[in-house]
C-alpha cells in the first residue's frame, strides 16, 4: 500500500494537494487526528486500498503533533510505503491570502493576530515538517501551477526511485524554502547588462549563445553536474523519493533559467525522472 501524508501551513494549498491525489485515484481522508493514524492504517490495509492520502494539520492537539515522528517510525516497520508531503509558504504570502479570502486562520482569535498564529503554526508543525520527504513552497505558485507540480512529481515518483526537480529563481525575490540544495550563480556573466538581451530569458537563443560563449559558465555547469552525478545514487540508496535543486541568479530570468534547462537535459541522459521549473517566469 502507498500512503501519502499531506500536511502544511494553513493557506499553503493542502486541500488542493489532496484534491489532486484524489484525481490520481488515491483514497483521501482529510483532517485526521494523529492518535487515529495507526488504527486507521490497519483498517485501510484490511480494506485493500492500494493508494491512500491522509491530511493532518495543526488542529491536532500539540502533544499528539509531537508524537508524530514516533508514529511514522512505527509505520515504517510495516510493509506500508509511506511518504510525507509538507506544503509551506512565506508569512507575507499567507497573510495576503487570508486577507484576500477573508478566511479565519484556525489558530487566530481575539488574543492571537494572524501573523502570530502563522508563527505558532510553524512551531506546532515542526515535528511533521522535519520528517517531510517532499517540501513544496507555494509562495509564488498559483492553484493551477500547484496542481500540475503535484501531478508531475507524484507520477514520476511512482515510476522511479527518485524524482529530481531543478528550479530556477531570483535572489531578489527570496530563496525557495523547499530546496534541498541551493547554488548561487550570480558570479557568472549577466546578460541583463547587454541591452539587446535584457528583456529576453534563458530560453532565447541569443541569451543561450551569450552564456555558451563564456568559459566560466561551462565550468559552473560541469561542477554542479558532477556533484549531482556523484550524490544522486547516494540519495537513492537512502530511499529518498524527491530532491529539489535550486539555481539562483539575481532576477531569475537569464542565467538560472539557462543553467536549469542545461542541467535538466544533461541529468536526464542518466535519469528519466528529471523535472525543471522556473519560479519567476512560470
Amino acid at each position: 500500500m502507498k500512503l501519502v501524508i499531506v500536511s502544511g501551513l494553513s493557506g499553503s494549498g493542502k486541500s488542493i494537494a489532496l484534491q489532486v491525489l484524489e484525481d490520481l485515484e488515491y483514497y483521501c481522508i482529510d483532517n485526521l487526528p494523529i492518535n487515529m493514524l495507526e488504527a486507521l492504517t490497519k483498517e485501510i490495509i484490511s480494506a485493500k486500498h492500494e493508494y491512500v492520502a491522509i491530511g493532518i494539520d495543526a488542529r491536532n492537539v500539540a502533544a499528539e503533533l509531537e508524537s508524530f515522528p514516533q508514529q511514522i517510525q512505527q509505520l515504517q516497520k510495516t510493509n506500508i510505503d509511506c511518504e510525507i508531503f509538507f506544503l509551506e509558504a512565506s508569512s507575507a504570502a499567507l497573510i495576503k491570502r487570508f486577507s484576500e479570502t477573508r478566511r479565519k486562520h484556525p489558530l487566530s482569535n481575539q488574543e492571537t493576530p494572524l501573523n502570530e498564529a502563522i508563527i505558532q503554526e510553524r512551531f506546532l508543525l515542526e515535528p511533521i515538517s522535519s520528517k517531510a520527504d517532499l517540501r513544496i513552497d507555494t509562495s509564488s505558485t498559483n492553484v493551477h501551477q500547484l496542481r500540475d507540480l503535484i501531478k508531475v512529481r507524484v507520477k514520476k515518483a511512482d515510476n522511479q526511485n527518485i524524482s529530481i526537480m531543478y528550479e530556477s529563481f531570483g535572489f531578489k525575490h527570496g530563496v525557495p524554502i523547499n530546496a534541498d540544495f541551493v547554488f548561487d550563480i550570480r558570479c557568472l556573466p549577466n546578460p541583463h547588462w547587454v541591452a539587446e538581451l535584457r528583456t529576453l530569458t534563458g530560453f532565447d537563443e541569443a541569451v543561450i549563445h551569450y552564456l555558451d560563449s563564456h568559459k566560466e559558465v561551462d565550468e559552473m555547469l560541469n561542477d554542479i553536474l558532477n556533484f549531482m552525478h556523484k550524490w544522486i545514487p547516494r540519495f537513492e540508496a537512502d530511499n529518498r523519493s524527491y530532491i529539489t535543486i535550486a539555481i539562483g541568479c539575481t532576477g531569475g530570468q537569464h542565467r538560472s533559467v539557462y543553467l536549469v534547462n542545461k542541467l535538466a537535459k544533461m541529468t536526464g541522459n542518466k535519469h528519466n525522472n528529471v523535472l525543471s521549473r522556473h519560479r519567476e517566469i512560470s
